[in-house]
């Protein structure tokens, strides 16, 4: 289809929590071709991005090659720094909504018993954070886009921009359809085959991960404790090399549990390291009361990467924004990108916005998009560079034994690393450790 002919969607009036999924199968199709702006990507960055356009009067299309619902490789895990991210969408995450909500970490490692970390009391956050799993999680995203006014596109797998000299005014996907747009958001992943298309190259100095997960069913699945273990080793505890990451075990309320681990490419090991056999070799160690076993898991183990600090630049030129994994928005410090897609999500949506009141093409307009990422070095450029910086440290086996070893049975220190991890502060009238962690992350240069 070339660019004189017209692309389906559907567009359904606003519901509370809406699924994609079931808001399209409902839904009359509605010709488009062309739109203010386009999202490629409905992944949280993309349907957030997509929303929030939409909700500020923009005409938006969003595109997703696969059809509602579809899984994703997560963790499932949402801190309150999501959540609140989630609530400033319009998404109900109360309990009677069908959220699992947490109380914060149970931490394992450094000695015998674990012990709890409750969320932060903040001004900034709300004091629970949840689980949901992505086939879900990505679904309700998008239907709130839908229910905002974008129209959503499914099976459009795009394959290149349509480019007027160097700048992007659309895209074409598989099967030769084209749709245009002064303003284009590359929001496919961490291969983002848009954002190489048009230039961007990821840069291997910056902090990469890997984490593996599966399923399983589990008495543990309504633990109201997100689980961490901050101990892996690669051969006998204590007698072989303690690696850069972590195990997790997140309650999903319905049954399940998810289950797996991440590592960090800081470390010699991590080209080296079969991670499904190391997840193996870790559940081996659980309780088997917990039932993380082979007959207790739901399909199989599972792995994806994680980009880390940035490390996909520029986040805008040219007309088109990378958020989410395209742009490379996980944390160093603990894998966790969709928060920090969430928030990119507003920040462009705001600039998007204001460009298109200034008049797309015009210089004002430009300095608008040019906008995007200096707002977002500003908001958590410096945590990010914080983060790197961090994950160098502990790629060092011996500063991380030291961590683990005395570091992680000290509660006040714990608290403290918490709340920087999952960078949990107020940023006015907080306490101690708000203001260190706030003056760290405004004086780093930003990743």
């Amino acid at each position: 289809m070339e660019s004189g002919e017209a692309m389906t969607s559907r567009e359904v009036p606003g519901v509370t929590n809406a699924l994609a999924s079931e808001l399209l199968s409902s839904a009359p199709p509605v010709d488009r071709n062309e739109a203010d702006v386009i999202v490629v990507g409905a992944g949280p960055g993309g349907s957030a991005t997509a929303a929030l356009c939409a909700q500020r009067g923009l005409d938006v299309l969003l595109l997703e090659k696969a059809e509602f619902p579809r899984d994703k490789v997560c963790g499932d895990g949402l801190t309150p720094r999501a959540v609140r991210m989630l609530t400033r969408l319009g998404i109900d995450t109360s309990e009677s909504a069908g959220f699992l909500h947490t109380r914060g970490l149970r931490v394992y490692g450094g000695r015998t018993a674990p012990f709890e970390l409750p969320w932060p009391q903040l001004s900034d956050f709300p004091d629970y954070g949840t689980t949901c799993p992505r086939r879900r999680l990505d679904d309700l995203l998008a239907g709130r886009a839908v229910q905002l006014g974008a129209h959503l596109i499914c099976g459009a797998n795009v394959t290149e921009p349509v480019l007027v000299g160097d700048r992007i005014t659309g895209v074409r996907t598989r099967d030769g359809r084209t749709v245009r747009a002064p303003v284009v958001v590359a929001a496919d992943g961490n291969s983002s085959r848009l954002g190489v298309a048009m230039g961007r190259r990821r840069d291997e100095r910056r902090p990469m991960g890997v984490a593996v997960r599966a399923y399983f069913e589990s008495p543990r699945h309504d633990d109201p404790w997100m689980e961490s273990w901050l101990e892996l080793w690669d051969g006998e505890r204590g007698a072989s090399t303690q690696l850069p990451g972590y195990a997790w075990v997140f309650p999903m309320g319905d049954g399940r549990c998810n289950v797996g681990l991440g590592m960090l490419n800081s470390s010699p090991a991590f080209g080296r390291t079969d991670y499904r056999r190391l997840m193996r070799a870790w559940l081996a160690t659980t309780p088997p009361q917990w039932c993380f076993d082979d007959a207790h898991m739901i399909d199989r183990i599972r792995g994806a990467a994680l980009p880390m600090a940035l490390n996909r630049k520029p986040l805008y030129a040219n007309g088109l924004l990378l958020v989410g994994d395209a742009g490379g928005m996980v944390s160093p410090f603990n894998g966790e990108g969709i928060d920090y897609s969430l928030e990119a999500a507003e920040l462009a949506a705001d600039a998007i916005a204001e460009a298109h009141s200034r008049g797309v093409g015009a210089a004002a307009a430009e300095r608008a998009l040019l906008g995007y990422e200096n707002h977002v070095r500003r908001d958590f450029g410096g945590y990010h560079r914080l983060g790197m910086i961090f994950s160098r440290l502990i790629g060092n086996p011996r500063i991380m034994h030291l961590c683990t070893t005395y570091g992680l049975p000290r509660p006040t220190l714990m608290r403290f690393v918490n709340k920087l991890l999952a960078n949990l502060t107020d940023e006015n009238d907080g306490d101690a450790f708000d203001r260190i962690i706030n003056t760290l992350t405004r004086i780093a240069p930003s990743a």
